[in-house]
């Protein structure tokens, strides 16, 4: 299949919520609670919503804005705005076109796309829709590490021949989160999706008596920083840590040659009780500078949300589940009218709150009473 199916939207479209109940109806309710459930008591993944909402912008007024836009510089590429589409495991559970469906909305939409290592669609035919238009936002390929370097290596190359330019390495989740709606409900996945850009079968644990499955099994073949030097030396391409909250690890990961971050606590899906990523990006940028990249996601809406992270100090930021709920509702076309929604809500947030662009949205933006920032003001 190299084109998507074009489907009628829903009635009643005002914003990104509204493909929700659409969406549900579509969509098997094992797979439902994969995508929609965060880890043990979901603590986390309500905070990343309601960070958002407790901001309040303080708007200026009567400023010219005209020839205003929203386009932002990145890794070397201005885009024109700042708006990607975050790495979303086996989309095909949610729409028969997955993956393919997204990456021909986020080209129509001049949006990144970031492409999952567990696409339920081959990188290739992910990519060439993205390719073609030159007025696409860039294209990212997300890992996990695999510990087998022989893997790794083919995979890279894969990659590389396949025209993604930037690798974004998840760090937060050598394994999974304690994620209770999956368990409840038993989900595991069809026998037709996998992830195909994936090959070759995992090493079977080797455990002793006694042994734990998880520290003696998992947890040493998980990424170390070891890993992030191999794959420094193996790929030329820019390497972003996606899932780093502290800063520390941030300037370790600098100083052996990391390109950049993407502020995320993996949507409240790994380690329950862990801050919003309104409340983790602030700090991170104060400590890390001006000048490197840096993304975050996690519970953004709408376009205020957007205006709001861009003034807390990202220079881009990640659409997640609401783009799969698009997809569910009404593929390509619903991913594509779900992007431009919350673009035009960002330009509308922009107009009312006096910034021409997004290099005005600063600190200034926020009212100190309740923004993240407010102990550091």
């Amino acid at each position: 299949m190299t084109a998507p199916r074009i489907e009628a939207l829903p009635e009643g479209l005002a914003n990104l919520a509204d493909f929700e109940a659409s969406a549900q109806a579509r969509v098997d309710a094992a797979a439902w609670a994969y995508l929609n459930g965060g880890a043990a008591d979901e603590l986390t993944l309500r905070a990343n919503r309601t960070a958002w909402d407790a901001i309040q912008l303080q708007p200026r007024v009567l400023r010219d804005l005209s020839g205003g836009h929203t386009r932002v510089p990145l890794l070397g590429r201005e885009l024109r705005h700042p708006l990607l589409l975050a790495p979303i495991a086996y989309q095909r559970l949610f729409h028969a076109d997955g993956e393919l469906a997204t990456a021909h909305a986020a080209a129509a939409q001049e949006a990144g796309l970031i492409l999952s290592a567990q696409a339920s669609v081959d990188m290739e035919a992910v990519a060439a829709p993205m390719l073609a238009d030159a007025a696409a936002g860039p294209l990212w390929f997300q890992l996990y590490w695999r510990d087998d370097r022989d893997f790794m290596r083919a995979l890279l190359r894969r990659i590389e021949a396949a025209s993604f330019e930037a690798l974004v390495l998840t760090v937060d989740a050598p394994v999974h989160g304690a994620r209770d709606r999956e368990r409840r409900i038993g989900f595991k996945l069809p026998d037709d999706i996998r992830a195909v850009n994936l090959g070759g079968v995992k090493k079977p644990l080797d455990l002793q008596p006694g042994q734990s499955a998880l520290f003696d099994g998992l947890m040493p073949r998980a990424a170390t920083w070891r890993e992030i030097d191999w794959l420094r030396s193996e790929s030329k391409l820019p390497l972003l840590l996606k899932g780093v909250t502290h800063a520390d690890d941030a300037r370790e990961a600098l100083a052996r040659g990391v390109t950049g971050f993407i502020v995320s606590n993996h949507g409240g899906r790994a380690l329950d009780t862990l801050p919003a990523t309104a409340e983790l990006l602030p700090p991170l940028r104060a400590a890390l500078g001006s000048d490197i990249p840096l993304l975050v996601d996690g519970g953004i809406r709408r376009g205020t949300d957007v205006l709001k992270a861009m003034a807390l100090g990202a220079n881009a930021v990640l659409l997640g589940r609401p783009y799969v709920h698009a997809l569910a509702a009404s593929g390509a076309l619903g991913v594509a009218h779900a992007l431009r929604l919350l673009r035009d809500e960002l330009e509308i947030a922009m107009a009312l709150s006096g910034c021409k662009t997004l290099a005005d949205a600063g600190p200034a933006l926020l009212w100190p009473g309740n923004s993240p920032l407010k102990d550091s003001r």
